[in-house]
């Protein structure tokens, strides 16, 4: 069950108004001095670039607009370890679908320890009827690997019906790791879910139909797995490993 356009749970993006601080991070970035209407695919998005190019400045304002905590989690996650997020969310429009998303995330690479370290908190006070860990295996977050963790997250407590906003998800996960991260998107795309997704990883933009937007100094530009940098770069480098690095040594 496949969404399409007429009923995924967010359809647009754009900056509403100009902020009173334009010489301010984040808008200072090309990217959301640029950004215009950007338009998601009923399934599966991608964003992608450079580093420093905006790409989770932009993800955690949509996030954020859309209710999620700033450092990840389900909607009903509202701790704070260190407030480091932008007020960019302040000055997004967002237009959402007509259906509304059974389930939800906002996944967080980097803060996704701090998520961890809540789900502790939280099922160690008394009177909670079921612990928040067992919808993530059952198993603590903390006693796991990095890449077992976010897997946790991913294959225990991503539901279907979703709406997932994953920020370089692929941060912890091997090769294999990132096409078993493929396949489970299938699956919860199959289940009427909708992705968007922050990457650096090749492997993990190769889903099917989807959309990618690069970042990068000119703003943002739709475009095809096999044009972008990323893939262009890892193609150069196996292909002609000994000439790449040859380049790269030279003194």
């Amino acid at each position: 069950m496949k969404l399409d356009k007429m009923n995924q749970y967010v359809r647009q993006m754009s900056v509403k108004e100009k902020s009173p601080l334009p010489n301010h991070f984040p808008f200072t970035l090309p990217i959301i001095q640029k950004l215009g209407k950007l338009s998601f695919h009923p399934n599966v998005t991608y964003i992608i670039g450079e580093n420093g190019m905006g790409k989770s400045t932009l993800l955690e304002a949509l996030a954020v607009a859309l209710g999620f905590n700033p450092e990840g989690g389900s909607k009903n996650f509202s701790f704070s370890s260190y407030a480091t997020h932008s007020n960019l969310h302040e000055f997004m429009q967002v237009v959402r679908g007509s259906n509304r998303p059974r389930d939800g995330y906002f996944f967080r690479a980097e803060t996704f320890y701090n998520v961890a370290t809540q789900i502790e908190k939280l099922d160690q006070e008394p009177g909670s009827s079921r612990r928040i860990i067992d919808s993530y295996g059952g198993t603590s977050l903390h006693e796991q690997s990095h890449g077992e963790a976010f897997f946790a997250a991913f294959m225990e407590r991503f539901g279907g019906k979703g709406l997932y906003i994953l920020d370089e998800p692929e941060a912890a996960l091997s090769p294999i790791r990132q096409l078993s991260m493929l396949a489970r998107i299938d699956e919860l795309v199959e289940q009427g879910s909708q992705f968007i997704i922050s990457t650096h990883a090749p492997l993990l933009m190769a889903y099917p139909d989807a959309k990618i937007f690069e970042l990068d100094a000119a703003g943002i530009a739709e475009t095809r797995l096999e044009n972008t940098q990323h893939y262009r770069t890892m193609k150069q480098f196996f292909e002609d490993r000994g000439r790449l690095l040859h380049h790269l040594f030279q003194r």
